[in-house]
């Protein structure tokens, strides 16, 4: 086997490792993604039932 084939073989090792690491990449950035948009409905949530608590006190207030 000759430097070149060496070299060869190496850059194919590294450029199915930069693969594997986009893809684990992708896949951790869609989970993120994913978490964060629990958590917004959550906020949305949490917002809509202080607006309508705030709506029921203002009539009994009146």
């Amino acid at each position: 086997m000759g430097k070149a084939d060496q070299f060869k073989d190496k850059a194919q090792d590294l450029a199915e490792q930069a693969k594997q690491k986009m893809g684990n990449a992708k896949d951790e950035a869609s989970e993120r993604a994913s978490q964060a948009k629990g958590s917004r409905s959550d906020e949305q949530s949490r917002r809509a039932e202080q607006a309508e608590r705030d709506r029921f006190d203002q009539d009994y207030d009146a």
